[in-house]
C-alpha cells in the first residue's frame, strides 16, 4: 500500500512525486519510460514571461524544477530587463538530454520514492473514492491518494496533414483506459491540441542569414539556493530569422493541407502559441513573423525553430522550410506535427486540485487544460503537497491570487475553466506588481518551511534576508551624500543640497550601483557594498515603486476581505431566492469555497453576490 501514486513522469508528475516523497510519504511514480522523465517534447527552454516567475515560486516552495534548470542550462536571459520589475522574468535554454538525465538521477536518489516503469490502464475507484491504480499487465498498486499527470499522452493523436498516427509525443505510447474511465465517472472530456516545429540538422543551416541572439553575460539562477551551477558551463548563441511574403503566400495556397484547416483536427489549439498557418490567417496585415533558432542539446546536431509549429503535410512542410532564410539546403531530422489529446474540465476540481467527483483523486498539468512545462510543474507541486497534507490530516495549502502566479493559475482553472490550452500571462495577474521574479522567496518560502519542504537552515537565511531589508530601509534614510559628489557623478543632476541615499534612489536614473560607485570614488565609509545583491535589489524596488506597491496591497486587502467569507460546503443554492438562474447554475456546478471565488465566476453578477453574502451572514448561527 502506497500513500500516494503519481501517474505520469512529466514535469507535473516529477514535482508531485518529489513533494510527496520529501514530506515522508511512501510514494510511487508510474511512467511508461523512465528515460523520458521530465522530457521536453516541444521547446528546449524553461521560463519566459510569467512562466519564469512560476519556476522561481516552485523553488521557493521546495520544488525541484528551478534547480534542475540551473544545472542543465546552456544560455540564460532576464527578459524585459529594461522594463519594470513586474514584467521581468528568467528564460533559460536547456540541454534537453541532460535535463532528463539529471532529473532521473534526482528521482532515484530521493528517499521514500519508488519508480515504476509501466502504463496505467485504469483507476481503482470504490464508492467514488480512489483506492489505487491497475497497470497494463494487470498488477494493482493500492494507494490512499492518486495524482494523474498524463500530459499530452491521454488518447493522443499525431497530425500531419491528412496523416493521423495514434501516438504520444516523441513516438511514445499513448494511454486510453484512464480517459474512458474518467468519462464514465462523470468528468466532461474535452479535446485540446498543441504542436511542435520541425527539428533541423544544425550543420545544414546557413546561420550567416540569421542574426545572433546572445544570452546574458551575467550568470543567472532560478534557484534561491547555492550549489546549482551549470554542469556544461557554456553560453551558446541562439539566432533570429523572419518569415517572408513568398512563404505566406505558399501557406495560404496550401491551407487545405493543414490538419487544422483541412478538417482533420478535432481539438482546440492554444491562442497564445499558434501554428504558423494560424498566424498567417489571423494576422494578415503582418508582413513577417519572428522565428528563433534554438539548440536542443550539445550532444545533438538539432535546431528547434521556435514559432514555426505546423500541422501541414510533410511534402508542404518541406517546401515551407526551404523558403526560410538560411534553410535552402537544410536537412530535416523530424517534421513538425500537431498533437491532440484528452483533458478534463478543470471546474470539476477543488482549489487543492482534488477532483470533486472522486475523493482522493488529484489531477495536474495538461490534463487540466494547461500548456507549458512550467504551468504543469506548478500544478504538480501543489497536487503533491495537498495530497500529502490530506494523508497527514493537515490543512491544505491554497495560494491566493496576490501571493503567487501559481495561485492565479489554479484559481483561473477551477473557477473559470478553459476552452483552449491555458497559458500563464502577466496580464492574468491583477496583483502582478506583488508577484515578481525577484521576491518569490519572500512571498512563499515560509509556506515551504511550514509544510516541511524547506529546511531550517534555508528558513533562517530567509529570516536574515528579511531583517537586512528592514534594517537598511531605515539606515539609508540616515546615510547622506554631499551635493558635489552627486553633481560630479551625474553631470545634469543640479542637486542643490546633500541627499540621503533613500531620496536619491527615488530618482529613476539612480540605482544602487551608482550610489556605491559614488561612495567608493569619494572614500565614503560604505557598508552598503557588503550587502548581498538581492537585499539591495529589494530595497531599491521598495523605494522606487513605493506608491504603486502600496496601492496594489490595498487592492489585495479588499480582495482578501471577500476571500475571508467562507461559503458552507452544504449550502443549497435552490434555497436562496433572488439569485439569477444562470448564476445559480454556475454556483451549483463550481461550488466556490469563498465569496471572493464566487465573484470571479462568469455569469455571477454583483447583485447575486450581495444576495449570497446576506444569506450566508444570516444563516451563520442557524
Amino acid at each position: 500500500m502506497y500513500d500516494i501514486v503519481v501517474v505520469g513522469g512529466g514535469h507535473a508528475g516529477c514535482e508531485a512525486a518529489l513533494a510527496a516523497a520529501n514530506l515522508g510519504l511512501n510514494t510511487a511514480l508510474v511512467t511508461g519510460n523512465l528515460n523520458m522523465v521530465a522530457s521536453m517534447p516541444c521547446n528546449p527552454s524553461i521560463g519566459g514571461p510569467a512562466k519564469g516567475i512560476v519556476v522561481r515560486e516552485i523553488d521557493a516552495l521546495g520544488g525541484y524544477m528551478g534547480k534542475n534548470a540551473d544545472l542543465c542550462q546552456i544560455q540564460t536571459k532576464l527578459l524585459n530587463s529594461s522594463k519594470g520589475p513586474a514584467v521581468q522574468a528568467l528564460r533559460f535554454q536547456i540541454d534537453k538530454l541532460l535535463y532528463v538525465k539529471e532529473m532521473l538521477k534526482h528521482l532515484k536518489a530521493t528517499p521514500n520514492l519508488t519508480l515504476v516503469e509501466a502504463l496505467v490502464e485504469s483507476l481503482i475507484v470504490t464508492n467514488n473514492e480512489v483506492k489505487g491504480v491497475i497497470l497494463e499487465n494487470g498488477e494493482k498498486l493500492e494507494a490512499k491518494k492518486v495524482i494523474i499527470t498524463t500530459g499530452t499522452y491521454l488518447n493522443s493523436r499525431i497530425l500531419r496533414g491528412k496523416v493521423v498516427t495514434q501516438s504520444g509525443p516523441d513516438e511514445q505510447k499513448t494511454t486510453f483506459g484512464i480517459s474512458k474511465q474518467l468519462s464514465l465517472l462523470g468528468f466532461p472530456i474535452v479535446r485540446l491540441k498543441t504542436g511542435t516545429p520541425a527539428r533541423i540538422y544544425t550543420s545544414s543551416i546557413d546561420f550567416s542569414k540569421a542574426s545572433v541572439e546572445a544570452g546574458s553575460k551575467e550568470v543567472l539562477h532560478f534557484s534561491h539556493d547555492e550549489g546549482y551551477n551549470s554542469i556544461l558551463n557554456v553560453n551558446v548563441d541562439c539566432y533570429l530569422i523572419h518569415t517572408n511574403q513568398e512563404l505566406h503566400n505558399y501557406i495560404v495556397e496550401h491551407l487545405s493541407d493543414s490538419a487544422m484547416y483541412g478538417g482533420v483536427a478535432e481539438g482546440v489549439g492554444p491562442r497564445y502559441c499558434p501554428s504558423i498557418e494560424d498566424k498567417i490567417v489571423r494576422f494578415k496585415d503582418k508582413e513577417r513573423h519572428q522565428l528563433f533558432l534554438e539548440p536542443e542539446s550539445l550532444e545533438l546536431d538539432d535546431t528547434y525553430i521556435q514559432g514555426f509549429s505546423t500541422s501541414m503535410s510533410v511534402e508542404v512542410q518541406d517546401k515551407m522550410l526551404r523558403m526560410l532564410p538560411g534553410f535552402a539546403d537544410c536537412k530535416v531530422k523530424r517534421y513538425a506535427y500537431a498533437i491532440e489529446y484528452d483533458a478534463i474540465d478543470p471546474t470539476y476540481l477543488y482549489p487543492t486540485l482534488e477532483t470533486k467527483l472522486v475523493k482522493g483523486l488529484y489531477t495536474a498539468g495538461q490534463i487540466n487544460g494547461t500548456s507549458g512545462y512550467e504551468e504543469a510543474a506548478g500544478q504538480g507541486l501543489m497536487a503533491g503537497i495537498n495530497a500529502s497534507l490530506s494523508v497527514l490530516g493537515k490543512e491544505p495549502l491554497i495560494l491566493k491570487r496576490d501571493e503567487a502566479y501559481i495561485g492565479v493559475m489554479i484559481d483561473d482553472l477551477v473557477t473559470k475553466g478553459t476552452k483552449e490550452p491555458y497559458r500563464l500571462l502577466t496580464s492574468r495577474a491583477e496583483y502582478r506588481l506583488l508577484l515578481r521574479n525577484d521576491n518569490a522567496d519572500l512571498r512563499l518560502r515560509e509556506y515551504g518551511y511550514k509544510i516541511g519542504l524547506i529546511s531550517e537552515e534555508k528558513y533562517q537565511k530567509l529570516l536574515a534576508k528579511k531583517e537586512a531589508i528592514k534594517t537598511y530601509l531605515v539606515k539609508i534614510k540616515e546615510i547622506k551624500i554631499k551635493k558635489d559628489y552627486i553633481n560630479n557623478y551625474y553631470k545634469d543632476a543640479n542637486v542643490l543640497e546633500s541627499q540621503t541615499v533613500f531620496n536619491l534612489l527615488k530618482r529613476p536614473e539612480v540605482n544602487f550601483n551608482d550610489i556605491i560607485n559614488i561612495m567608493n570614488i569619494n572614500n565614503i565609509d560604505n557598508e552598503l557594498k557588503d550587502l548581498p545583491k538581492d537585499v539591495l535589489e529589494q530595497i531599491e524596488i521598495a523605494i522606487k515603486y513605493e506608491g504603486y506597491i502600496k496601492k496594489t496591497i490595498e487592492q489585495a486587502k479588499k480582495m482578501r476581505s471577500h476571500e475571508s467569507i467562507i461559503i458552507p460546503d452544504n449550502i443549497n443554492y435552490d434555497d436562496i431566492h433572488n439569485i439569477a438562474t444562470e448564476a445559480k447554475e454556475k454556483l451549483k456546478k463550481i461550488r466556490p469555497k469563498t465569496i471572493g471565488q464566487a465573484q470571479r465566476i462568469s455569469g455571477v453578477n454583483p447583485v447575486d453576490i450581495t444576495v449570497l453574502t446576506i444569506y450566508i451572514e444570516g444563516n451563520k448561527h442557524v
